[in-house]
């Protein structure tokens, strides 16, 4: 049997990505090896949504030389990076095989069809148009021994903001059909999982068949599902209807990802964001509203084109104001084809040491909310879901509160199971502490071994 090992870079849609070319490799009779130096096929999913993207996928590629040299592996590239550069990738990397975009993944056996008999180097990048396009659907035995499983429900963004690439290396909007999503949620509820995440670049824009909102009551309707939670959002659509669904359904977890970006009005309308920061928070004060204690995070890009002092002060103060349980914040890179890119130079660039420095302060003032938010649990019963051992001791157990704050604990649930752990110690990122009593047990028998390493690499980084 042939091996394959992939190196995922980015995000949520990327992980799930590298699932799905896993589930696709093993109908070929190709088995996972977590080490690269085993493989016969070597598959880099890319992300391009930061600056250096390319480079760091060419290093990659640079350390995955010599396996081909040794093995006579195949090499492809596929993701986002594969779908900005297309044939350009094969002409700066001669050892590399083939390159194929995010709407190609089911094509995979005809590529490495071609490329191992024709010995041909292929380009797969075309968007499939949003008629023909086919969700690949999970195979829920690939998610034994799971509790908490992603679930695709859309592709693309049609928002085009101006800082973004995404429109132009995942498309246009695409929505799955709901009873299809329903399907796929009910089976892996039937294999032990018991939290799906919903995803999308865009996903509250969700438009296949019913509101998203609907979609998310339903899914909370499902047998054996206990939570659900989505990412990623647009504040545009934190609609009435959405707000409601926090209301009323409790399995719809108390967490929201809603992306500010900046908190200056004038940054947003030249980022193409369609709020201001007044109605940012006035959809935000109702949201809370509906679900008191609900846990809010956010991203933030620092030092786009023409930021001032003043505007980043202004984006200190939403920080302040808003009190995010945590946020993920960047400083500017430009990206092909995008507006801000293009006009970078008419809107005046910020030095890379002036954005560094926002972003070490804005960073620095998060660390210290995000710490009192956590401190303030300190003694407190939370609820957990057992997801396994603790990565950083094998004797404790490790999972998530509804509203997504991380805790290692000491006892001896099994995976699965919903336990309450009162909170002993408390870091900015993480709770610590010890079981105090089992709330629920497992819906399945949990796997007498522990649960195997996804089939490939990740590297958080975008």
């Amino acid at each position: 049997m042939k091996r394959y090992f992939i190196h995922t870079f980015g995000c949520q849609m990327n992980v799930n990505d590298s699932l799905r070319m896993s589930e696709v490799l093993s109908q070929m009779s190709y088995a996972p090896t977590p080490v690269p130096d085993n493989a016969d096929l070597i598959i880099l999913n890319t992300c391009s949504i930061r600056e250096k993207a390319e480079d760091k996928m060419l290093s990659a590629l640079g350390r995955y030389k010599p396996v081909k040299a040794s093995r006579g592996a195949l090499i492809g590239v596929g993701g986002c990076v594969a779908q900005q550069e297309k044939d350009k990738l094969l002409k700066k990397v001669p050892y590399l095989d083939f390159v194929f975009g995010p709407d190609n993944i089911a094509r995979l056996p005809d590529i490495i069809g071609r490329v191992s008999a024709e010995r041909e180097r292929v380009v797969e990048t075309a968007f499939v148009n949003s008629e023909e396009y086919v969700f690949p659907r999970a195979d829920p035995e690939t998610s034994r021994g799971k509790v908490t499983e992603f679930v695709t429900v859309m592709k693309g963004c049609d928002n085009v903001c101006s800082f973004c690439i995404v429109p132009h290396t995942r498309g246009r909007e695409v929505s799955r059909a709901f009873p299809d999503v329903l399907v796929e949620v009910a089976d892996l509820a039937k294999v032990g999982v018991r939290e799906v995440t919903l995803i999308g670049q865009n996903v509250n824009s969700y438009a296949g068949g019913i509101s998203f909102a609907q979609l998310l009551l339903r899914t909370a309707e499902v047998p054996g599902i206990e939570r659900v939670r989505f990412t990623t959002s647009h504040p545009h659509d934190l609609s009435d209807e959405l707000i409601e669904a926090f209301r009323v359904q409790p399995k719809i977890t108390p967490h929201f990802h809603l992306p500010v970006q900046c908190g200056s009005d004038r940054i947003l309308k030249m980022m193409r964001r369609d709020y201001t920061v007044v109605q940012y928070l006035e959809r935000l004060a109702k949201l809370r509203e509906a679900r008191p204690g609900i846990a809010v995070t956010t991203d933030i890009i620092v030092g786009f084109p023409g930021e001032t002092e003043e505007e980043f002060e202004m984006t200190m103060q939403l920080t302040e104001q808003v009190r995010y349980d945590n946020q993920f914040s960047f400083v500017y890179s430009p990206r092909p084809k995008t507006g801000a890119a293009l006009r970078e130079k008419d809107w005046g660039p910020v030095p890379h040491e002036v954005k560094i420095a926002r972003l070490e302060r804005l960073q620095k003032l998060q660390r210290r909310i995000s710490g009192e938010i956590t401190a303030a649990l300190v003694g407190s019963e939370v609820e957990v879901m057992v997801e396994g051992h603790s990565r950083y001791d094998a004797t404790k157990r490790f999972g998530r509160t509804p509203e997504n704050r991380t805790v290692n604990f000491e006892g001896d649930a099994p995976a699965g199971a919903f336990v309450t752990v009162k909170v002993e110690r408390a870091t900015p990122n993480q709770l610590a502490g010890k079981q105090v009593a089992l709330l629920k047990p497992p819906t399945v028998e949990p796997l007498p071994v522990p649960m195997a390493e996804a089939p490939f690499h990740v590297v958080a980084e975008a």
